[in-house]
């Protein structure tokens, strides 16, 4: 082989080689994506912690990511370093005082059922839990007016939480149906020759005993006029849609007081539900002991001068999910992403119609249209002297924004705590993935605690506002309008804050109201359904 053959098979070698190294890395240039977007959707199974559900009570790292920064910094640098004088923790732990009114006592005669029943009556409920606890109340008194036979309510299927837990499985039937049995008569199915009246029957076409036509807050003389007919000819009545279908107004007072007794003594969640509710509060008030002596011991300690809020807990209802932020048309600080996401949701959810979109952010939180966010409310109950120390649930659906949306309140009450982290899966196993059974264990709670406060009005807030009333018990109002206006002020210091938050919340920590014309019977149970207290 000559000089020339062997510079030439020396070129062909180093060029084949060259050629091959070049696949390979392109080969492998090819595969790296391909490789790494497996690796990335094995990464959460891997590494489930890592990626745990937003709004849990224990941090999630990588929901840190897209944190939104704080609205109020000097605010929140100013609570952070808050001092709480203890007579302001024990007047704010201190429980209501009597207010000159009390339950109603039962009639000392026994009031016997009318005649034989016109008929059956069947409701069908939608919304989500505490809209139908007060369809509930509503369709007892229409059976008493009516004086029919009513069918355990039937619960729709919540459109936005997906839940389809029956009355059964929320509420405990027999005690509802014993505790009204000398005022309506209750089964919890129909007899066999009304079998065919289902809410399949009434989807499919348009029947006579349907009634779709309930004026919202009809009168008693309403459904005498158009219900009773019905049951006289057919012997069967279902009333679709049903939420908020009975006025509040010019009923008899037999009437109003049947519709708290309902909802104040006959619907208890069940058994289950209640032992859940129980273990969390015994948590929460009693976070190192177990056992009943061992509680009482613990109970005489914490009694003592060095902290009020001992032993006791606060529970906070945030209600302020993506349905909440997106609806209220509010800007909440997340920049252009988040006003793009909900822009999308209410288009995806309302076709873009949103009741208070033709005012700005501004306006909308000068009138106090805009929920509080967590960091809001945070400084609102540093505000009112709630200390790091206290004890906080937070009884909510998922927080839009999830843990880096609570890092904020987390920092001022760094003992907050949810179902989540106060019980185990095994212990939450009847109720997880079940909103309706999530909300019924968090009402009962929230009945539970101390002091209750809701971040924005709606339905939970309005049926604990007018259940803790009726047991005189603590429930803290926010002032909306005072707060929107305060967080617009970027230049208010922390004092000046804490001093306004004081004056302005004087009178709404759980002072009698009395019940005005048109309002809920159930928020404002005076004086329908409470009796005058000389003690």
């Amino acid at each position: 082989m000559n000089n020339y053959q062997f510079s030439k098979r020396v070129r062909s070698d180093w060029f084949s080689k060259k050629t091959m190294k070049a696949q390979q890395q392109s080969y492998y240039s090819q595969r790296s994506p391909a490789i790494l977007g497996v690796f990335m959707l094995l990464f959460p199974i891997l590494l489930p912690n890592l990626f745990a559900p937003l709004g849990r009570a224990s941090p999630s790292i990588f929901s840190e990511w897209n944190a939104p920064k704080p609205r109020h910094m000097p605010l929140l640098n100013g609570a952070l370093l808050r001092q709480t004088s203890l007579r302001q923790q024990f007047e704010l732990w201190s429980p209501l005082p009597n207010q000159g009114w009390k339950p109603c006592p039962d009639p000392t005669y026994t009031i016997s059922l009318p005649g034989k029943p016109q008929g059956y009556i069947q409701v069908f409920l939608d919304g989500g839990l505490n809209q139908q606890r007060m369809g509930i109340c509503d369709a007892v008194a229409i059976a008493k007016i009516l004086n029919a036979t009513l069918v355990i309510p039937h619960l729709e299927v919540n459109p936005v939480w997906q839940d389809s837990s029956s009355f059964m499985e929320i509420f405990d039937v027999d005690h509802f149906i014993n505790t009204l049995q000398d005022e309506v008569a209750i089964v919890k199915e129909l007899p066999s020759e009304y079998s065919w009246s289902s809410r399949e029957y009434y989807a499919t076409g348009i029947r006579e005993t349907r009634i779709k036509t309930a004026p919202v807050h009809s009168s008693a003389n309403w459904y005498l006029e158009n219900v009773l007919p019905v049951l006289q000819r057919h012997g069967i009545a279902a009333i679709a849609p049903f939420s908020h279908r009975l006025a509040f107004d010019n009923l008899p007072k037999s009437i109003q007081r049947l519709r708290c007794k309902v909802n104040f003594e006959a619907l208890h969640f069940v058994l289950h539900i209640r032992a859940l509710g129980d273990s969390l509060a015994n948590r929460l008030r009693y976070p190192e002991k177990n056992g009943a002596a061992e509680m009482m011991q613990v109970h005489d300690i914490m009694d003592g001068i060095s902290d009020p809020g001992a032993g006791k807990y606060v529970v906070l209802h945030l209600r302020f999910d993506q349905d909440m932020a997106a609806h209220s048309s509010c800007d909440f600080g997340g920049g252009r992403a988040e006003k793009l996401a909900l822009a999308k949701y209410r288009q995806v959810i309302w076709q873009g119609r949103v009741l208070n979109s033709q005012f700005t952010d501004e306006e909308l939180r000068y009138q106090g249209r805009c929920p509080l966010t967590p960091e809001e409310i945070g400084l609102l109950l540093a505000a009112l002297g709630f200390t790091n120390n206290t004890r906080l649930y937070l009884a909510s659906h998922k927080v839009y924004g999830g843990e880096a949306r609570l890092s904020s309140l987390r920092k001022l009450f760094p003992l907050m705590e949810d179902k989540k982290s106060l019980a185990s899966a095994k212990e939450r196993i009847m109720v997880e993935g079940k909103s309706s059974l999530l909300a019924a264990v968090d009402y009962y709670v929230s009945m539970l605690s101390d002091i209750f406060i809701s971040a924005s009005p709606g339905n939970m807030h309005n049926a604990l506002l007018g259940h803790r009333a009726f047991k005189n018990l603590k429930t803290i109002r926010p002032n909306m309008v005072l707060l929107g206006q305060l967080f617009l002020n970027k230049s208010m210091e922390w004092t000046e804050f804490q001093r306004a938050v004081l004056e302005g919340h004087k009178n709404r920590q759980g002072q009698i109201r009395t019940r005005k014309e048109k309002q809920s019977i159930y928020t404002y149970p005076i004086p329908d359904c409470m009796c005058p207290s000389l003690a």
